[in-house]
This record gives structure tokens, C-alpha cells and sequence, in this order.
């Protein structure tokens, strides 16, 4: 069995409502009401396992943010308890982070900082040995070589998110938050970024708290996702099983002859067409494609190409962005 290393149970983040009127107020208070509050996160429940990557996805607002800004400390829960190396975060938050590390690629390092400089004073803070040889072997890592007595603020977007990656490792946490940590990056390096992340998954078998907008990634690297909409958890399992859950696939034709026909033949059973070009592409499910093919060949329909794409995480991802009533 595998040791749990984030526990978090029924979380809850509430804001009161936008301030309100005199006569709203006094209204509200004769009828005994209380101020309204809104939830960012709203009862979340879930856990990281050691040496598991956790992806946390969700369009925006959905309450990814606030969640990592709790378990960070930096928000304080309204309710709900969150255990760190078994350990409550409220009675051993300083103890429990000197363990731990975050990432964003929208956070700035200190601006005046050499990239060098600002990888040791982070190391200095959590005290790590062995310091110069662990700075010199992030930026071997991360490519930060050529940039390494550049100061922070003249870097590019791309490049501060490496740093910033690079000083969420300095002290070997057992525990890491990244937040989009590729973003920004050129397709090149947010591959070796991923590599990265892998071989230390394995080989220290850190625990990794992930979030993306790039669902081709969070299948690459997550060993499970749970999906927040509007503060609630709608769905959790693994990348290819909330795939799966999507039951449509897109066949896609080249038509040679009888486009018309072939749109004809899909409006009769109520399947989703798109056209582009020659192109024709069909929703429909994975059982009704041998329904779909047999009518086009009734209809003398000819086709000289023709692709399935089966339900990816985006497909999912697109499918419970759009949904306006999660459970």
C-alpha cells in the first residue's frame, strides 16, 4: 500500500456576497436572513498518493486556484481539514512545507535576482545541503546555463517559468504543486520538463499535484485526474477512464462522391455532421459505425479516406466545461 501524502477532507472556501444596499441590509435583517455567501470550493474531498501525479483540471473559476492556495496555507479553510505526511496542516504548517514546494508560471521571483542567486536564496531558506552542487544541477536540468547570471526580470515568459520550476525542486520536496507549469514554454523544453517529472516520480517517488489547460500533457503524465466545476468535484479517475466516459466517436471522410447523400443518410438517424471541404465528419457511437457504413454503401456513396478519433480527456474536458449544473 501505498502511504497517503495529501489528504484532503471536505474543504470548503466561502466568500461573503458583494456588499449590499442600506435598504437591503435592513431588509435582510427584518426578515431574519442571513448574508449570503459564495463558495469558491464548495465540499472537495480527495487524496495523493506517494509517487502519484494527481491532476487537478477544471475551466476557469472553477475553484483550482483557491484549493491550491489552501493547501499552500496562503487561504485559510472556512471548513473542512487538510493532513500533509499524515500530519494536520493547521498544527504543522512550518514543519509540514519545509517538505513541500509550489510552482506557477505566473508567479515572479524576486526581480533584481540572477537566476543563480534567486535558485540559492530558495535553497538557503530551506536550508538544503550540498547547495551549489544542487543549484548547478537544476540549471543543467531546466536549460538555464546561458541565463544563469541573467536577472529574473529581463527574462522571457518562457524562461521565468523554467526558473520557477527549477525553484520548485531545490530542496527534493516530497511534495509539489505545479500550476500550468509548461505554460509558456516552447513545445522543446516543456518536453524535457515532462520527461523531468516522470524520472522523478519514479525515482524519488515524489507526490505531484498538477494543473494544465494542455489535456494532450495531463494525459502524458497523470496517473489520475479529478475534474472541478464551480467549486464542486464532478468526476475522478484515471485520464483514458473520464476519457472513455464520453460515448460519441468522429468518423471522418474524404468524400470522392456523395457528400449530399452522405449529410442525407446522417440527418436521418440524428448524427452530428460537419463539413470541411471534401471532408464530411460524423459523430455517432462506436457500436452505430457499422450502421453508418452500410447506408453509405446503399447510398453509392465513395469515399477514399476515412479516420476514427475516439474520446480524448479534451473531449471530456469540453463536454463538463460546457455544463452549467454540475452534481
Amino acid at each position: 500500500m501505498k502511504k497517503t501524502i495529501l489528504s484532503a477532507s471536505h474543504l470548503v472556501k466561502a466568500y461573503k456576497a458583494e456588499a449590499e444596499s442600506f435598504s437591503e441590509a435592513i431588509s435582510r435583517l427584518l426578515r431574519s436572513q442571513k448574508t449570503k455567501s459564495f463558495r469558491a470550493v464548495n465540499n472537495i474531498s480527495f487524496e495523493i498518493k506517494e509517487g502519484e501525479i494527481l491532476g487537478l483540471l477544471g475551466p476557469n473559476g472553477a475553484g483550482k486556484t483557491t484549493t491550491i492556495n489552501m493547501l499552500l496555507g496562503l487561504l485559510k479553510p472556512t471548513k473542512g481539514e487538510i493532513r500533509i505526511f499524515g500530519k494536520d496542516f493547521s498544527l504543522f504548517r512550518e514543519e509540514i512545507l519545509e517538505q513541500m514546494n509550489f510552482s506557477s508560471a505566473y508567479n515572479e521571483l524576486p526581480y533584481l535576482l540572477t537566476v543563480r542567486e534567486n535558485l540559492t536564496i530558495f535553497g538557503r531558506l530551506y536550508g538544503v545541503k550540498n547547495l551549489k552542487v544542487r543549484v548547478e544541477e537544476l540549471i543543467k536540468v531546466f536549460e538555464l546555463g546561458e541565463l544563469a547570471n541573467k536577472t529574473q526580470g529581463t527574462l522571457s515568459a518562457g524562461q521565468k517559468a523554467r526558473l520557477n520550476l527549477a525553484k520548485a525542486f531545490v530542496n527534493n520536496p516530497r511534495l509539489v504543486l505545479l500550476d500550468e507549469p509548461t505554460a509558456s514554454m516552447d513545445p522543446d523544453i516543456a518536453d524535457k520538463v515532462r520527461k523531468f517529472l516522470l524520472e522523478t516520480q519514479k525515482k524519488f517517488k515524489t507526490a505531484i499535484l498538477f494543473t494544465s489547460h494542455n489535456m494532450a500533457e495531463v494525459e502524458e503524465v497523470c496517473d489520475r485526474v479529478i475534474f472541478i466545476n464551480k467549486g464542486k468535484i464532478i468526476a475522478e479517475d484515471t485520464p483514458d477512464g473520464l476519457a472513455k466516459r464520453i460515448k460519441n466517436v468522429k468518423v471522418n471522410l474524404r468524400i470522392k462522391d456523395g457528400q449530399k447523400r452522405t449529410l442525407s443518410w446522417a440527418r436521418k438517424n440524428d448524427w452530428r455532421a460537419n463539413v470541411s471541404g471534401r471532408f464530411v465528419e460524423i459523430e455517432t457511437t462506436e457500436e452505430e459505425i457499422a450502421w453508418l457504413l452500410a447506408g453509405l454503401a446503399e447510398e453509392n456513396v465513395e469515399y477514399n479516406e476515412i479516420a476514427i478519433d475516439k474520446p480524448t480527456l479534451e473531449d471530456f474536458f469540453l463536454q463538463e466545461a460546457r455544463n452549467k449544473s454540475p452534481k
